[in-house]
């Protein structure tokens, strides 16, 4: 699993430096990635503003995932790990599967709470992850909480 892992992260920084002009190595390939396959396109009047994910290759991307809900932090914690399963399954990944998450918070004081839901979600190699505290809420629903991540097929 581990290196199943750090071969998709060297082809995911493979591909980024190709993108950017940067070549990390002579040898450094993009071309094995597909033109990239973009879901639930959100709009507002009818502009598109963002996609709730995209896949390139075999990489998966799950935008933001968030919402106020009645209930604490634990609440919220487990309806975005749910919404994000399903976005994961739906374009033919799986939580144990995710590279990258990055969490945020609209107050550390959550960050105990979330923990103890988040704790086991993403198999027993979890993925990397960065945690932040945004002050004034999470647009666009004030949420408590937000969570992206990165994953592979």
């Amino acid at each position: 699993m581990k290196s199943e892992r750090r071969t998709v992260l060297k082809k995911l920084f493979a591909s980024i430096a190709g993108i950017t002009g940067l070549g990390l190595t002579a040898g450094a390939r993009t071309d094995s990635f597909a033109e990239k396959e973009v879901f639930g396109v959100k709009s507002y009047q009818d502009i598109p503003m963002f996609s709730t994910s995209t896949k390139l290759g075999n990489l998966v991307f799950i935008s933001g995932r968030g919402a106020r809900l009645e209930g604490d932090i634990k609440v919220h914690t487990d309806n975005v790990l749910k919404i994000m399963e399903t976005e994961l399954v739906k374009a033919g990944s799986s939580m144990e599967k995710v590279l990258k998450v990055t969490v945020y918070l609209d107050s550390m004081d959550d960050y105990k709470g979330m923990n103890e839901v988040y704790k086991g979600r993403f198999g027993k190699n979890p993925p990397v992850r960065t945690t932040v505290a945004v002050s004034g809420g999470l647009p666009p629903a004030d949420a408590y909480i937000q969570m992206d991540c990165i994953g592979y097929i």
